[in-house]
């Protein structure tokens, strides 16, 4: 017999960093979900990707208080400012994007660096081919000032 769905929710964890403290397990307890046997079970799968890499999450739940998770890959503004150098700044100490992008350029990355995040991230994106997901890529950059240079 199938298990019962009692609801999903979508968390961004670092990866390899999942621990009990908020916001991972308010939100986790407050549903029933074991919390330690979730944080044991997303730090496994994550350990192969890069240390703090933000890890969107989708985790199913069922009425029997077990669970299933899909980790996505990292947002491609993770990958862009990682590959344009930009060098954290602000109260949280997180590099951002241009203040008014369109206007003002903060950085600059190559059309390979382009091809290689849209690879890493193909998966997750609705692209049919490499060549389009790069395009979704490319849109990324120009919103957050980064220019594409062939």
């Amino acid at each position: 017999m199938a298990k019962k769905l009692a609801g999903t929710m979508k968390l961004q964890i670092p990866a390899g960093a999942a621990n009990p403290s908020p916001p991972v397990g308010p939100a986790l307890g407050q549903r029933g979900i074991n919390i330690m046997e979730f944080c044991k079970a997303f730090n496994a799968k994550t350990q192969e990707l890069e240390n703090g890499a933000p890890c969107p999450t989708v985790i199913t739940y069922y009425q029997d208080k077990s669970f299933t998770m899909d980790i996505k890959t990292p947002p491609a503004s993770y990958y862009l400012k990682k590959a344009a150098g930009l060098k954290p700044v602000g109260k949280r100490n997180r590099p951002r994007g241009a203040e008014a992008p369109g206007r003002e350029v903060v950085a600059s990355v190559t059309v390979k660096q382009v091809r290689e995040i849209a690879e890493a991230k193909m998966k997750d994106l609705t692209a049919n081919d490499v060549e389009a997901a790069m395009q979704i890529i490319m849109g990324s950059a120009r919103s957050m000032g980064i220019e594409v240079k062939g």
